[in-house]
């Protein structure tokens, strides 16, 4: 009974460790994933905002797959742009004041998966995040920016492993 139980369990681990990620994507046979540092084409400029977009998006695949990180020409590839970066307002107070304001940010992602072809694609990620209409941008930038690039970049890990 004991060997049957402990071979059992072999079985399952063994069934587990196959590609899946801890986001429960398929990375397939894939071992590594390369980002390309992603330029800056907004009409209105950040000049942080590539390079910090850029890690992000290399952090989350480190932290949330089980693929190595290598500069160029991984399994997993992903290139592309930023092609917005925005502010706008939101909501108007009947005052003429603004009650908020939205910063967007708008990529464009090329994706190459060298281990199945199929799953390549490009297409644009947009998200946003609201702040009060009396803070100054400069003041909550840097805050803003880190929460859309996360959101970003998830968006980009389940298009990539999650096929969402």
């Amino acid at each position: 009974m004991r060997v049957i139980f402990i071979c059992l369990a072999l079985v399952c681990l063994s069934a587990c460790t196959g590609g899946y990620s801890f986001t429960g994507g398929d990375v397939g046979d894939a071992k590594t994933v390369s980002v390309a540092n992603f330029p800056n084409y907004a009409e209105l400029f950040q000049p942080n905002l590539s390079l910090t977009f850029s890690e992000s998006l290399r952090n989350i695949f480190v932290q949330q797959t089980r693929l190595t990180l290598v500069t160029f020409e991984g399994d997993l590839h992903f290139e592309g742009e930023i092609l917005k970066y925005y502010v706008e307002p939101i909501n108007a107070q009947a005052d003429a004041q603004v009650a908020q304001n939205r910063l967007t940010i708008t990529v464009n992602v090329r994706f190459t998966n060298r281990t199945d072809e199929t799953k390549d694609f490009e297409k644009s990620f947009t998200r946003f995040a609201d702040f009060p209409g009396n803070s100054n941008l400069i003041d909550v930038e840097e805050e803003l920016i880190q929460q859309i690039n996360t959101q970003l970049s998830e968006d980009i890990l389940n298009a990539a492993i999650a096929n969402w």
